[in-house]
């Protein structure tokens, strides 16, 4: 299992952006039980009675922190709740790590009774310089593996989208968190909790040249006006759609 070879560290480079939190709670709404699947070390787990969580990686589950929410080693294609157990579902950042994605929002659907939040990046984007510059083989099969709002509108029915920018000095440390911090991508210990990496272990080409295009300025010659910024579309998006019970209405 992917997690089980390159998560040993993943707790201390994937800690949860208070922003990004705030944008998952809101999207939570006033759900009082909520099913996080995919759950990993617990980030933007909501810190509240009646959260379950669902995580099939053992080196996930031994990373999560002490009083976090109980998890169940289950996939997401397998739910082991009854119908409509749950008031929201929950996916952050993990349903390109599922085999059978259909099946597995069909579950969160099933599961929960007013509404499915997952936190994903929309294929139809752009990305960022990173991988369209360096590693355009991330780029090629994030696009063939993450589904389109319209795939997942296929499975869920009608969703509502809203845009998750990155912060600058976001603290969990994703593909594209560290946009305004090129010289973190040479850092094997980031790389090593970015899934994206695992993916492809041969990326020695890229890296020496990001590498080399940082010490000659080639890079702030092209993405100097990013240091400006304090938040970046990415691509990343929340895409919320009802639950089994609201979508019968």
């Amino acid at each position: 299992m992917l997690y089980d070879r390159i998560g040993v560290r993943y707790g201390e480079y994937r800690r949860p952006d208070g922003r990004i939190a705030e944008q998952i709670r809101q999207a939570l709404g006033e759900a009082a039980t909520v099913l996080n699947v995919g759950a990993g070390t617990g980030s933007y787990e909501p810190v509240r009675h009646g959260v379950v969580a669902v995580e099939p990686s053992a080196e996930m589950v031994r990373q999560r922190p002490p009083g976090s929410a109980p998890v169940v080693r289950a996939v997401a294609a397998d739910l082991p709740f009854r119908d409509a157990s749950f008031d929201a579902a929950l996916a952050v950042l993990t349903i390109h790590h599922w085999p059978d994605w259909q099946r597995g929002l069909a579950e969160m659907q099933r599961v929960a009774r007013t509404r499915v939040v997952l936190l994903t990046w929309d294929p139809a984007s752009d990305g960022f310089w990173l991988v369209r510059e360096y590693f355009p083989q991330v780029l090629e099969v994030d696009r063939r593996i993450l589904p389109s709002i319209g795939a997942i509108e296929s499975v869920l029915g009608p969703v509502e989208v809203r845009t998750v920018p990155v912060p600058a000095d976001c603290t969990d440390g994703f593909l594209g968190a560290y946009w305004r911090r090129p010289s973190a991508y040479l850092d094997a210990g980031v790389r090593g909790a970015i899934s994206a990496f695992a993916r492809f272990p041969e990326m020695d080409q890229g890296l020496a040249r990001l590498a080399a295009d940082l010490a000659d300025g080639r890079w702030m010659e092209r993405h100097g006006d990013l240091l400006k910024l304090q938040q970046l579309d990415a691509g990343y998006r929340l895409v919320v759609a009802r639950g089994s019970t609201s979508a019968a209405d």
